[in-house]
């Protein structure tokens, strides 16, 4: 990133931090819509901090340094907490947690300070009052002293008590905690958004924010979130327990959620091995992390260490590594996966991200680079978690170049110049190439000698690998062509192996119709289609030459599988390969085609089913709609003809609704397949 004002006039550049860091926190805390990673949030916070240390008279009042950050939104009334909600001191290295232990250790004169640690979880911070055992209000953290009231959004989160449990329930009690949302809750929630034609969330953190600050709470209740309880506000009534660690099992005994994923450890090297173990696991958990909590465990101890003007000196927070950082955007190219599939991938300047050096990140499709509105030359947010492949979040749209360009998907494929298509309702744009393209070559050879295929026994991706690497094939076709004082150069083979495989080849020739259609690999087209396909027209050249609607007829061949055997057989150097297998001996049996079906059938009709029908299951259903002809579909879509919906028709009912589709029930069904 390029700095505009030097680091040699202190107050202006504190000036300038001050202003980024509060955009920043506006962005974070109200908005919900972060402008910069967190590690670039932590580096300049750090610079202003270092600048106010060696130049006391430049704090000021509304330095992020001095207080924690955020605003009241407008639309929710704001809270005033009676004891402030503070941040916590950051350490990134170990020699951050020493430190900290040693000024734990020096303050308290105890050389083997027992600590409570727990996870650092991604998500709103929140408090939560219970009034003699009843709760009754929900706040945000918002600037440390003075949040929002989120009580009615709060209370539909279900694994909340609304009412403690237990003999020693306090008077009053504020719980301090964090309202996040699952990984998996997360992706469900998307799949919902999509399905509604509404905007996904870009990541659990921004979905439970969101939720939480919904104006009308109905919509929070659709929103699977949940809370973790971990520290305390105001309580009266009943003494507060020792440590920290037992107060947490008093929370849980009351009711209230509270993460397992914790410990009781003594000095630094207690505080490394969980760091270091919660790493090994932060992949499998289940929710979204960012480091972990380290806090003196005693609370008679806290009381003695005391707080700074933003944190408490009992705590501190070790955060991985960066997961988001900085970097310039130099290109865009594509590359082939072993399907075809067509994907952009940036590349930037070098940059140190989630402990490694990126260099490029996906794109994952031209639409998301459109959606992004990412320009070749701007300043992006790279993103690595754990061993999740790393990709492009955003652009920092001010910090745009006047010469940035947008990117555009080449028309032909960089590996075999084939054309590149992109179905009708489909992200991704993919490579025809097929059988002849070196980037699909591997996959395609290992799908055409799988046992459900052609049956080459002895032909595995090892095998195949060294052949391809060697090129000593290029198509399925040069397989047959293949002689036993080859293939016995190959590693791992002897003189009977490589010949059980020549022989294996040999059986290979003579195959069926339907798995020869299979072993092809056409996108979309598996054995069960294959078969249908092989019975419908009998012989591959029928096939080949088949119209839209002829293929149409064919029962599960909907418009998308039929696009995709139109494009696989208009590709000529697909059309060769065939021609050279045949050559080389690859032959099946072939018969007539079937009848076609009469005038009056569902051909082309997409139909789906939502609900519990009266009289018959919905697989029996599905299975009449296509003996009829029809297309049975698992989402509503433009497309779509018809919905059957029975009792308990849930969000399809609704999206046909709004889509104007016609929706019959199941009498209106039994009508339609009649008159087929």
């Amino acid at each position: 990133m390029i700095f505009l004002l030097s680091a040699d006039c202190p107050d202006a550049r504190a000036a300038w931090l001050r202003m980024e860091l509060n955009r920043a926190n506006y962005a974070y805390y109200v908005l919900d819509q972060p402008e910069i990673p967190d590690s670039e949030y932590d580096r300049l916070f750090k610079e202003l901090k270092q600048i106010e240390a060696d130049y006391p008279g430049l704090i000021t009042l509304n330095s992020p340094t001095q207080r924690v950050g955020g605003e009241v939104a407008e639309g929710f009334s704001p809270v005033v907490h009676d004891v402030p909600m503070l941040s916590l001191n950051h350490g990134f290295k170990d020699s951050d947690v020493e430190a900290f232990d040693k000024r734990i250790s020096d303050t308290l004169r105890n050389s083997n300070v027992e600590y409570a640690c727990e996870l650092k979880f991604d998500g709103l911070a929140v408090s939560l009052r219970y009034e003699d055992g009843r709760f009754v209000q929900a706040s945000t953290r918002g600037q440390g002293t003075t949040g929002e009231d989120i009580t009615a959004n709060v209370k539909t989160i279900r694994s909340l008590p609304l009412m403690l449990s237990g003999d020693a329930v306090p008077k009053i009690i504020d719980v301090r905690g964090e309202v996040l949302m699952f990984r998996l809750d997360f992706d469900k929630l998307n799949k919902r958004q999509r399905e509604a034609g509404q905007r996904g969330f870009a990541n659990p953190r921004n979905a439970a924010a969101g939720s939480l600050r919904q104006l009308d709470s109905r919509i929070t209740a659709q929103r699977p979130l949940s809370f973790f309880a971990y520290g305390i506000g105001l309580f009266d009534g009943v003494p507060i327990p020792d440590t920290h660690s037992a107060l947490l099992d008093w929370y849980a005994s009351m009711g209230l959620p509270v993460n397992q994923e914790r410990a009781v450890v003594r000095g630094a090297a207690g505080l490394l091995a969980f760091l270091r173990s919660v790493g090994t696991r932060r992949s499998a958990l289940p929710y979204d992390i960012d480091g972990v909590v380290y806090k003196v465990n005693r609370h008679d101890e806290q009381a003695r260490l005391g707080f700074m003007s933003r944190a408490p000196r009992f705590a501190l927070a070790h955060k991985f590594p960066a997961e988001e950082a900085l970097t310039r955007l130099l290109a865009i190219e594509v590359q082939v996966g072993r399907t075809g599939a067509i994907t952009p991938v940036a590349r930037f300047e070098p940059v140190f991200v989630g402990g490694a050096t990126l260099t490029n990140a996906t794109l994952h499709n031209a639409d998301e680079v459109r959606r992004k509105n990412i320009l070749i030359g701007d300043t992006v947010i790279v993103r690595r978690a754990g061993d999740v492949i790393p990709e492009v979040v955003s652009a920092i749209k001010e910090c745009r170049p006047a010469d940035a360009y947008h990117f555009t998907m080449p028309t032909h494929c960089p590996i075999c110049r084939s054309k590149i298509e992109r179905l009708p309702d489909e992200a991704i744009a993919r490579c025809t190439g097929g059988l002849i393209c070196s980037a699909q070559r591997k996959q395609a050879l290992w799908h055409f000698a799988q046992r459900r295929a052609l049956d080459i026994s002895g032909l595995g991706k090892k095998i195949i690998d060294q052949l391809v690497d060697q090129k000593l094939i290029h198509t399925p076709a040069h397989l047959f062509n293949l002689v036993s004082t080859t293939v016995v150069q190959l590693d791992r083979f002897s003189n009977k192996s490589a010949q059980n495989l020549i022989d294996s080849l040999k059986r290979a020739r003579y195959t069926t119709l339907s798995r020869f259609i299979y072993a092809l690999g056409i996108r979309h087209v598996g054995e069960s289609i294959s078969r249908d396909l092989a019975q419908h027209f009998g012989s591959l050249d029928a096939l080949m030459s088949a119209s839209e609607e002829a293929l149409l007829e064919v029962k599960k061949v909907g418009p998308v599988v039929m696009e995709a055997i139109r494009y696989f057989f208009s590709e000529p150097r697909n059309r060769v390969v065939i021609q050279q297998l045949r050559a080389a001996g690859v032959q099946w049996p072939e018969g007539p085609p079937l009848p076609r079906k009469p005038a009056g059938s569902l051909i082309g009709i997409t139909v789906v089913l939502t609900g519990t029908l009266p009289t018959i299951s919905r697989k029996t259903a599905k299975e009449r709609l296509e003996a009829a002809g029809a297309k049975v579909a698992k989402t509503v879509s433009k497309k779509t003809n018809y919905v059957v919906a029975g009792v308990n028709a849930g969000s399809k009912l609704i999206q046909a609704e709004r889509l104007g589709i016609d929706i019959v029930d199941e009498k209106e069904m039994h009508r339609l397949l009649e008159n087929e």
